[in-house]
């Protein structure tokens, strides 16, 4: 209770400390790279399993009494709620799913986040986020959750991932001067809709993996520093076509949701087949 934010600046450092873990071990630095792969599991320690949220603890080392699952203001958690900060295990979300009950549950959770009702209260007060940024419970305004729709994915749920990212991209962003459903820190809300156009996205930053959505563009070619090219192409593109079919990496059959960068930087091709159909 001494700390406002205790929450999310916990599991925001645990992401924080896998990052540097990598770091660590692309120099050889095992012992760095143990002793920050241990801490980037901190975010166990603000996780309380008897309700499978993120909930903060008081400083005699129990959870917090008074606490609500929707509220901004005395939780533990800045610019957002223990629904918004309690999918934030962005570099092992496995290990979060099985934390919350399995992956039915998990799945079960984020349709509840992406469905539900946020009453003004619980953000009226809280700066940079309006409705207009949030559908359900997520909040697109605020960065923190922008890996969570993605999630559906690894819940074994492809096709909620990929409804979902085009439904995103066309609600929170528009062609005008107030055209963000929030700000733009670091430009990040610009740069998960160029990923996200193309058709995937760095979940967990500092990995070697982008995780597929759905891309809204027909084509686009990126020109790498290497020289190389590498094109995305979908296959059948229109507003309603939004769910994957099928996908080809340089002809061949690709499956998984998991591109790898070396893939992206050897130069080729990555073709979307999109319909209208989703695909279970």
């Amino acid at each position: 209770e001494k700390n406002g934010t205790s929450v999310s600046n916990t599991v925001e450092y645990a992401y924080d400390d896998w990052a540097i873990a990598q770091i660590a071990k692309k120099l050889g630095k095992t012992d760095i790279y143990n002793e920050y792969m241990k801490r980037s599991e901190n975010w166990k320690n603000v996780f309380d399993k008897s309700i499978g949220f993120m909930r903060p603890r008081s400083s005699d080392g129990s959870f917090k009494k008074e606490f609500d699952l929707m509220s901004t203001h005395g939780q533990g958690f800045i610019e957002g709620n223990s629904w918004n900060y309690s999918f934030f295990v962005p570099h092992n979300p496995e290990e979060l799913m099985k934390s919350m009950g399995g992956q039915k549950k998990f799945g079960e959770n984020l349709d509840e986040l992406f469905s539900m009702h946020l009453p003004d209260e619980f953000f009226a007060d809280t700066e940079d986020i309006t409705r207009e940024g949030i559908i359900g419970g997520y909040v697109h305004g605020n960065e923190p959750a922008h890996h969570v729709a993605y999630l559906y994915n690894v819940a074994g749920q492809p096709w909620k991932t990929q409804s979902q990212i085009r439904k995103i991209l066309t609600m929170q962003y528009k062609a005008k001067p107030d055209g963000l459903g929030g700000n733009d820190d670091c430009g990040q809300m610009s740069a998960w809709y160029i990923f996200s156009s193309l058709g995937f996205y760095p979940v967990s930053p500092g990995s070697d993996e982008y995780w597929i959505g759905s891309p809204s563009i027909v084509n686009a070619k990126l020109n790498l520093e290497n020289g190389k090219t590498f094109e995305i192409e979908a296959k059948n593109q229109s507003n309603k076509n939004v769910y994957i079919e099928r996908i080809e990496l340089n002809g061949k059959s690709f499956e998984g949701y998991r591109l790898k960068h070396e893939d992206i930087m050897k130069g080729g091709k990555l073709v979307f087949y999109m319909n209208y159909k989703l695909k279970k």
